[in-house]
């Protein structure tokens, strides 16, 4: 982060510190040029017809298969759990009772109820593989399908193509990278992070100068701030990350001038009963924060519903302290999901927006089959159910099946790969096509061969 005002360079002990090096704004949204941008478009890699925008929920903790959306009633009570299925509004789908409003919209989504990955039974595995494609080996870190994006289309207008919010995946016990960031794309990509809890009352962005700051300037001060600027960055020009181009000024200074940009996250402008259909909790108030910056032209959003799994209620349920009990999915975590996501189905929907917007919503992995002795489920990458609506892709539908425990694919196994290529596919992104990776070597953005999810297209 660049600090506009500050009046001398800074020294960190790490090379950078973001918040005191860009106090204005995100190095997130820095797009292509233009001829690089009409370069892929010939090549085939960016499709001109195409617009379509992300909101990637991101389940953190793993929600259990067999107590959401591929219920097992027939199993044995080990197996079965304590909740119960429900009709949806599309014949043949049932979900669990947990999710009332959400069965009265299965028409606008689809299940996919055979997704796998075959690493280690870990949340950041999970997070890498269901938000990069790939799983991080060789020191290489893959980039998030936003920041993907973000590279080969840019910003539309003054506001980041890549947001995240509340804030990034913490600490879920692995110590490993979640796959959140740019990855070898460089920081140049990162999404813009809130950094700030939307349902908070006092909820502002802290990275965004408020409006009386730059009232508050004097004139002449803003035009040399680019003058101010380079003085602190000429200290760090040694440091490889620090290697900004004028772009990155240009864009700090219009997100943080740009009243367009700052009315995208004011929350308060919502009717109180929108904010309370929602769920008056961070998840909700984030999915809906979500659909305002993709009405104003934000191209990808990511919406962690946790950002630990340790002393605090989510869907990591392995029944004893500092994990969450299964009684959880009914008391809190179910109401919170059902009613920010069926909200945001409605009003993607009602807006017109849901054809042109991609609702993914996905944990890291699955759970036990079998209830495990402290009346949990522990980690099970080896089958789980994860969401997809709008943005092009059929609603109604069920890919794939699971046994008759829900312990592995039966029919359709779905790896993390595909579903990149799916969500590539929507957006209007070319599989055929190279990202620039470490010592020039090409990465495509899925491996060759991997093909989208058809079922669903």
């Amino acid at each position: 982060m660049f600090r506009l005002d500050a009046d001398k360079p800074c020294h960190f002990c790490d090379g950078l510190t973001r918040r005191d090096f860009l106090h204005a704004g995100s190095l997130a949204f820095l797009g292509l040029t233009l001829p690089d941008f009409f370069a892929l478009k010939s090549f085939g890699a960016v499709d001109p017809k195409k617009d379509t925008n992300c909101i990637f929920l991101m389940l953190v903790g793993g929600p259990s298969q067999i107590d959401t959306w591929d219920m097992k009633p027939n199993a044995p009570a080990e197996i079965r759990g304590p909740y119960k299925p429900i009709p949806t509004n599309v014949d043949g789908i049932q979900i669990c009772e947990i999710f009332p409003r959400m069965a009265k919209h299965a028409d606008k989504y689809s299940l996919i109820r055979s997704v796998y990955h075959t690493a280690a039974a870990v949340h950041d595995t999970g997070h890498q593989m269901m938000q990069t494609g790939r799983l991080f080996q060789g020191g290489i870190e893959y980039p998030n399908i936003g920041s993907v994006l973000a590279k080969l289309r840019g910003p539309k207008g003054d506001v980041p193509p890549n947001v995240l919010m509340p804030h990034p995946i913490g600490n879920t016990g692995g110590n490993m990278p979640h796959g959140q960031t740019a990855g070898f794309l460089g920081k140049a990509f990162d999404p813009f992070v809130l950094n700030a809890d939307p349902s908070d009352p006092k909820f502002r962005v802290p990275d965004m100068l408020p409006p009386d700051y730059i009232a508050g300037l004097r004139v002449d001060r803003r035009r040399s701030w680019r003058d101010e600027i380079g003085k602190s960055v000429a200290y760090f020009e040694t440091n490889q990350d620090a290697k900004l181009m004028d772009s990155t000024f240009n864009q700090a200074y219009t997100l943080m001038s740009s009243a367009r940009a700052r009315e995208a996250f004011e929350l308060a402008q919502e009717p109180e009963e929108v904010r309370k259909r929602y769920g008056m909790n961070r998840f909700g108030q984030g999915c809906l924060l979500a659909r305002r910056l993709i009405e104003r032209d934000v191209r990808y959003v990511t919406v962690n519903m946790f950002e630990t799994v340790f002393n605090e209620i989510t869907w990591d349920i392995h029944g004893s302290a500092p994990f969450s009990p299964i009684s959880c999915y009914r008391d809190l975590i179910g109401p919170m999901f059902d009613n920010a996501f069926t909200s945001l189905l409605e009003d993607l929907s009602d807006r017109g927006l849901l054809d042109s917007t991609l609702v993914v919503a996905t944990g890291e992995f699955g759970r036990t089959p079998k209830i495990n002795p402290a009346g949990g489920r522990d980690h099970w990458p080896a089958c789980w159910t994860m969401i997809m609506g709008g943005g092009g892709v059929k609603g109604g539908t069920v890919v794939g099946a699971s046994d008759d425990i829900g312990g592995a694919p039966k029919d359709r196994p779905v790896t993390s790969q595909e579903v990149a290529a799916t969500i590539f596919h929507a957006l209007g992104i070319g599989l055929e096509i190279e990202l620039p990776g470490p010592q020039g070597r090409p990465f495509p953005v899925v491996d060759r061969g991997v093909q989208m999810i058809t079922e669903l297209v």
